[in-house]
């Protein structure tokens, strides 16, 4: 099982990109079954913020749906994820501090790695970043 970064939603539902069509590829499989993937409640969160920030709340409220739908599994962001997240950052300077929940909560989980568009996650030895 793999945790889907946030990225790889707002790449699916947004405009044309070059990362979209992967992305929407990826998401049909997930949604097929053929992929066992999750997402964290930090996912959400971030789907709600952006949008926001950008004043589209009607988008934010379309893709959180869709997330929601393709990923009826959402695991929590725990004090034992925020504490092996710190000690991620804190190892990895450079990791900004979503993505470094995001790994954190991967870990915890034991998931065999993360989908993501962003490379900062390579700098995690124990987790694969895998692309859409």
């Amino acid at each position: 099982m793999i945790l889907v970064d946030t990225n790889v939603l707002m790449y699916a539902a947004g405009a044309e990109h070059p990362h979209k069509a992967p992305s929407v590829a990826f998401l049909e499989r997930v949604a097929s079954g053929e992929i066992d993937a999750v997402i964290d409640a930090e996912v959400l969160q971030e789907i709600l913020h952006r949008y926001r920030a950008l004043d589209r709340w009607g988008d934010a409220l379309r893709v959180f749906d869709l997330a929601r739908t393709i990923f009826p599994v959402v695991l929590p962001v725990t004090e034992e994820a925020l504490v092996r997240a710190a000690a991620l950052l804190d190892a990895h300077p450079r990791l900004m501090a979503r993505d470094g929940v995001h790994a954190a909560v991967a870990l915890e989980n034991g998931l065999a790695g993360i989908c993501s568009f962003d490379t900062d996650f390579d700098v995690i030895d124990a987790l694969e970043r895998i692309a859409p």
